[in-house]
């Protein structure tokens, strides 16, 4: 299709200087949590045993194929009808390994878009990892890196607090033993067009065991989020850094608000500061994540002071949005109106909506 050849596409939309439409360049960038994408097979090395043809899930062939059919149809038209080409960055969560990005980026309705992938394998217990996908004709990725989050329990028993530490092996093992496993945060560089840009993709430690009893984690996920954009900043003050994710808070919790600094009202960002655009979808009352009838925005898309401004003379940000378009929607039983995820029946999309910004600039 012709939106597939094109390197540009073009946004008109009506702001009205002299009477006359100012034309811009548009590029969607996106996150989506794919929600268990593991493929069939038992890995050894990854927790993943209930997601194979005899495991509690029934996950076949069939079912794998299929949700790999309904993630590509997704990721094709996020964004849309605003801006017609698919997203040209797309940060992943919930990913079991490469191989099932290769089997994702392959389906007909992404083939043509020539995704690239960077990826790693984290430590997280689930075996699930972040990553990201991106159209190679409009991002050059030039460096990339998995940064681990250290997080510990502090339920270290008195025995283990009165022992003592032999050598650096046994302190390694009892570090080891109180670490929280979680997924590292994926930060990638490159250009998009001509302009540099920085990508962070996160997937922040989960709410089970309580929010509060694991407020802690998020907060310190925060604030090496909050590490990583300063390290950049103080390379490039101006440096355009997206950090994107299923952060498991919303943009009104700690971690966002305090641990990364995010604010979400643009005359309140400062110089080095963060914006949150998700804030004020929030206030709308709309969710990409529901849980027991109450709707949360755990999945947003954040960026450093420099990608909000007004003149629009290089690549800022523009409007967010949560892509629910009703196919993603349960449309009956208990679970109406939730997102409409996998079943033991059926292989469904994700029990999150995805979330996406679009950067312009007028030329």
């Amino acid at each position: 299709m012709h939106f597939f050849r094109i390197f540009l596409i073009i946004l008109f939309f009506s702001i009205q200087t002299q009477s006359q439409s100012k034309k811009y360049k548009i590029h969607t960038v996106a996150f989506y949590n794919f929600e268990n994408l593991y493929d069939t097979i038992n890995d050894e090395f990854t927790n993943d045993d209930e997601w194979t043809p005899n495991g509690a899930q029934h996950w076949t062939a069939e079912k794998y194929q299929q949700k790999l059919k309904n993630l590509a149809r997704v990721i094709s038209e996020i964004g849309t009808p605003e801006n017609s080409n698919a997203p040209t960055l797309i940060g992943g969560a919930e990913i079991e390994n490469r191989n099932v990005l290769e089997d994702l980026i392959k389906e007909p309705k992404l083939q043509p878009l020539d995704l690239g992938i960077i990826h790693f394998d984290s430590p997280d217990k689930r075996g699930i990892d972040v990553a990201l996908l991106y159209q190679k004709k409009y991002f050059r990725p030039t460096s990339f890196s998995n940064i681990p989050l250290l997080i510990y329990k502090k339920e270290i028993s008195k025995k283990e607090e009165q022992s003592e530490v032999l050598d650096d092996e046994v302190e390694v093992k009892k570090e080891n033993k109180n670490r929280v496993f979680t997924r590292d945060q994926l930060l990638v560089s490159g250009f998009l067009e001509n302009e540099e840009i920085h990508i962070i993709v996160n997937h922040w430690p989960s709410r089970s065991g309580g929010e509060k009893a694991t407020t802690m984690f998020r907060e310190a996920a925060g604030k090496l989020n909050r590490k990583i954009i300063d390290s950049l900043q103080r390379i490039n003050p101006q440096a355009k850094v997206l950090t994107m994710g299923d952060f498991n808070d919303g943009p009104f919790n700690k971690s966002i608000k305090a641990g990364l600094g995010a604010k979400g009202i643009k005359t309140e960002v400062s110089e080095f500061g963060v914006f949150n655009p998700f804030g004020d979808l929030a206030n709308k009352g709309l969710g990409t994540i529901a849980y027991r009838d109450s709707w949360n925005i755990f999945d947003q898309i954040i960026m450093t002071a420099s990608l909000v401004k007004t003149d629009f003379l290089t690549f800022n940000f523009w409007k967010a949005g949560i892509f629910n378009r009703p196919y993603l929607i349960q449309n009956s039983g208990a679970y109406k109106g939730y997102p409409l995820r996998n079943t033991l029946a059926d292989a469904g999309f994700s029990d999150h909506f995805p979330v996406y910004i679009y950067l312009i600039k007028e030329f």
